[in-house]
């Protein structure tokens, strides 16, 4: 008969232990160290003249028209994508904000937002929507629940009390404008 020597218990393992055993709880390890930084097309330009020498000068040229036109083509690239994004939204809009959490409903669903995380869901994947003013404090609550039993609140700090009924009847007129039951 063989006996261990040492403890015979296994090494728990769970969320208690080891935060990333629940998926989505932590950030996903970039590749990229964050201390590095993008090089930029005027960099670019300052390596490619450093490394030509005096004879090389027509070379440059046209390596800097060459950055130009790179640098114009992100121009139109990024002026065709703006009129997407600054479309006037129809119908009621919700925004209530502080200095660490913002919330927004509108046609396309409920984003929620503190300090750098946030997320974004659609009408289609919203169950409820809850609301809530406290009865003393300047903190308002809003909770969304998705269908399968899981809630996101988030708090704003109002500036006075009396913006709770005023966000009350923005995101009620979003809400019947918008979400089906």
């Amino acid at each position: 008969m063989e006996q261990r020597i040492g403890s015979s218990s296994k090494p728990l393992k769970g969320a208690g232990f080891d935060p990333a055993f629940i998926p989505g709880l932590t950030s996903p390890v970039s590749a990229e160290p964050e201390d590095a930084e993008p090089e930029t097309d005027e960099a670019e330009a300052e390596a490619a003249e450093a490394a030509v020498s005096d004879e090389d000068a027509a070379s440059v040229e046209d390596a800097d028209a060459g950055a130009a036109e790179k640098s114009e083509d992100a121009e139109e690239s990024a002026e065709s994508e703006e009129p997407e994004e600054s479309e006037t939204p129809e119908g009621p809009v919700f925004e209530a904000a502080d200095r660490r959490a913002k919330i927004v409903a509108d046609r396309k669903g409920v984003r929620l937002t503190l300090d750098e995380e946030s997320c974004e869901f659609r009408w289609d994947e919203i169950g409820a929507v809850e609301t809530e003013a406290p009865r003393f404090g300047k903190r308002f609550t809003v909770t969304v629940h998705t269908p399968d039993r899981r809630w996101y609140p988030i708090e704003i700090e109002a500036t006075a009390r009396s913006r709770f009924t005023e966000w009350e009847e923005q995101l009620d007129a979003v809400l019947d404008a918008y979400f089906e039951e």
